[in-house]
């Protein structure tokens, strides 16, 4: 699956709270803190620019999958 090339950090951070169970814990500068406590304990940081770059979404996605035990494709379809 093509990764969309237009995703901001914000879109991108509402969705994981919506649809994936992670909150908004702060923001250092331009990063977004998210944590999640489901399965288990996971910090991410998300940068806050209007379009992520494709190694940025796809590392974030990678950790989002890895840590949620569902495909990638999953999340992208949410975005």
């Amino acid at each position: 699956m093509k990764l969309p090339r237009d995703v901001s950090g914000d879109r991108l951070t509402r969705s994981l709270v919506q649809r994936w169970r992670y909150s908004r814990i702060h923001q250092t500068g331009s990063h977004i803190i998210l944590e999640t406590e489901e399965p288990s304990h996971q910090r991410i940081a998300i940068p806050n620019h209007d379009s992520l770059r494709i190694g940025t979404l796809n590392s974030i996605l990678r950790a989002v999958s890895e840590h949620k035990g569902v495909e990638r494709e999953a999340i992208v379809a949410g975005l």
